[in-house]
């Protein structure tokens, strides 16, 4: 079966760019899937949509690149000549949107006992930013907004945890 599939952290900046674990490795996703290292290929620039929706492309991913940690990725939101584009931006920054989510087709995988599979070979055709992604670790890693806010929400329990020591 030819099927489309969505999988996939994720982080923006006010031009727009943005960055993300789009699929981490170790993990399987909600429904028992997990992607083996090297599994990935696609196109060099991968379209950015939002909710999967190929009517609503917000962007472009410039790069997607295989680490030790998962599919890393590298783009930005369209938001000085598109309208969506800068509702998701706006959305991501606000820490409202954080997940991201894979869209491919599987072209080698193996069947595991208990569920799931293990998929060794597939095309990429699209990365999406969703609010909730099929994989729990697949999220945008870089919103400047969303990052101090988490900042200071960290020093906040830090010092109130000390104050109880």
């Amino acid at each position: 079966m030819n099927r489309l599939e969505f999988k996939a952290d994720l982080s923006t900046d006010d031009a727009g760019a943005i960055t993300g674990l789009a699929w981490p490795f170790g993990s399987a996703d909600h429904i028992g899937d997990m992607i083996e290292k090297g599994a990935f290929t696609g196109p060099a620039k991968i379209p950015m949509l939002f909710g999967h929706d190929p009517k609503q492309p917000i962007g472009v991913w410039e790069s997607a690149t295989e680490t030790n940690t998962g599919l890393e990725v590298r783009g930005r939101l369209l938001v000085d000549d598109v309208a969506r584009a800068r509702e998701v931006h706006a959305l991501v920054k606000a820490g409202a949107l954080s997940g991201l989510s894979i869209g491919f087709r599987t072209k080698k995988a193996i069947t595991r006992k208990g569920g799931g599979r293990t998929i060794q070979l597939l095309e990429l055709a699209e990365i999406s930013l969703v609010t909730i992604p099929m994989h729990p670790g697949a999220k945008v890693t870089s919103a400047k907004s969303a990052e101090a806010a988490i900042a200071i929400a960290e020093a906040i329990n830090r010092a109130a945890m000390a104050l109880r020591a």
